[in-house]
């Protein structure tokens, strides 16, 4: 199974991945997480996003494109995989379905997480909440300031990602909002369609 998760930050696409993950066995594919990884590795495509980054610049669509291929084809990710978090542009959009296209991949499902925007920041705030309670640390992000800042480049850059995936007629929506069980029974229905 492969799969794209789409949705604002703080609509649980983490949370319904890692279910996912654990159910079905199949990695959740990180971009940040692979950028270090091949960078660690000194695979050829970590190379060049080495190089970008030493000089303080952000990673090309087609440098975290190669990252991807490169991460897929290793054996945990052959039974699939879930995308959270990337696309984030309509261009990566693009270049992942003709990478997939180049390997004669198919994406199971894009699922987009629907939920109310101004519901989003009492969520993050009681997850900060919940995670100091139970003795965590506290993203760095999950703060008022910080959260709307991700939440404006998610409406510019990101939900247009969404269109591109509705208008091509591929993408499934499952409203985020409902408790995080009935997401999990409407995502699993969705992927059985």
């Amino acid at each position: 199974m492969r799969l794209i998760l789409l949705g604002p930050p703080g609509a649980g696409k983490g949370t319904q991945a890692a279910r996912l993950v654990e159910k079905h066995g199949i990695p959740q594919l990180s971009t940040g997480d692979m950028l270090r990884a091949a960078v660690k590795a000194g695979t050829p495509v970590g190379l060049q996003a080495k190089s970008v980054m030493d000089a303080g610049g952000l990673v090309s669509d087609e440098i975290v494109v190669g990252i991807i291929a490169d991460r897929i084809s290793e054996a945990d990710a052959k039974a699939g995989f879930i995308l959270d978090g990337f696309p984030r542009t309509v261009a990566q959009a693009e270049a992942l379905d003709a990478m997939l296209a180049e390997r004669g991949m198919m994406l199971r499902a894009i699922v987009e997480l629907k939920v109310d925007e101004s519901a989003l920041l009492s969520r993050i705030e009681n997850r900060a909440r919940e995670t100091v309670a139970a003795g965590g640390t506290v993203r760095a992000d999950d703060n008022p300031a910080a959260f709307e800042k991700r939440l404006v480049a998610y409406r510019e850059q990101t939900a247009p990602v969404s269109d591109y995936y509705a208008g091509r007629g591929v993408l499934k929506t499952i409203d985020g909002m409902a408790p995080v069980d009935a997401v999990s029974e409407a995502l699993d229905a969705a992927l059985a369609r």
